[in-house]
């Protein structure tokens, strides 16, 4: 299929671009990498009358360390993250995950922002700043305002950007060498989308849980947070057991659906066998 008619036009810096899609209100939408936006004009699911260019604003751009936060530009490519030694040292989580995201031709046009914004259940990113407790920066005509990953994803494809609003940054905290990660996903080859995936960030006081962050993807309907489960872990000891309680209280967390080809219920086991094996395998920073 074609995309539907469209008009176009390339700003020359932030302003213009927020100008234009507050301007526009809902009907101008914004374009990053373009890897699911391309996808969704040819298959007619989205039918903007104004496709503004993010491509020309290089202040959205880089990597960089300030203090004990790294600072990642919105229009920063998957491959720029997988490839900065400041990520692979300070973030190995996200390290570690970017490599699940796609294959290498989207890697380098797909953007971190972009990744963010489209809230696709399955993607990687989203999951992994909320469970690192990231700081997402959104620009609008009347200012700037900071929301926590974790509250920024609000149901499918649904997230708390408003109309006229751009992701402009992502603030995420080093991971400290008392925090122990990990990372799984299982998807039917490399680089499809996960059928359920899992980000965790998690201190230990020896081998007792005293804190924990698990946010799944894939087998729910955005990048959530399993609040009861972490509840529940604090105080367990590791490595895991059979964890009996587990797929009740996954259930009420993750409000898993029945989906073409995947019931609601193997997505819960699914969660229940990632969980045990990521907690199990956690690795140092």
């Amino acid at each position: 299929m074609k995309a539907p008619d469209f008009a176009y036009v390339k700003p020359a810096s932030l302003d213009e671009a927020l100008a234009l899609l507050s301007s526009h209100g809902g009907a101008a939408v914004p374009l990053a990498g373009g890897q699911s936006l391309m996808a969704t004009l040819n298959l007619r699911l989205s039918a903007p009358e104004l496709l503004v260019d993010l491509g020309g604003l290089d202040e959205l751009r880089g990597i960089a360390e300030d203090g004990e936060v790294i600072r990642i530009g919105a229009l920063t490519t998957h491959g720029e993250v997988a490839q900065s030694p400041i990520v692979r040292r300070h973030l190995p989580l996200i390290a570690e995950a970017i490599r699940h995201v796609g294959h290498v031709a989207i890697r380098n046009r797909g953007t971190l922002g972009g990744s963010l914004a489209y809230a696709d259940p399955a993607a990687e990113m989203p999951a992994c700043c909320a469970a690192l407790d990231a700081a997402i920066i959104i620009a609008g005509k009347s200012g700037r305002r900071t929301i926590a990953a974790g509250d920024f994803y609000k149901g499918l494809f649904a997230t708390a950007l408003k109309d006229g609003e751009l992701i402009v940054e992502v603030r995420v905290p080093k991971q400290k060498p008392k925090q122990f990660w990990g990372f799984a996903e299982l998807a039917r080859r490399h680089g499809d989308f996960a059928l359920a995936g899992l980000a965790a960030a998690v201190e230990t006081d020896g081998a007792r849980i005293e804190n924990s962050r698990l946010v799944y993807f894939g087998c729910t309907d955005c990048a959530r947070p399993a609040l009861g489960v972490t509840q529940k872990l604090t105080g367990e000891t590791l490595p895991l057991g059979s964890c009996e309680w587990l797929p009740d209280l996954l259930a009420v967390d993750l409000r898993p659906f029945d989906s073409p080809g995947l019931k609601a219920r193997t997505k819960l086991q699914l969660a229940a066998v990632l969980t045990r094996r990521t907690l199990n395998t956690l690795r140092a920073v």
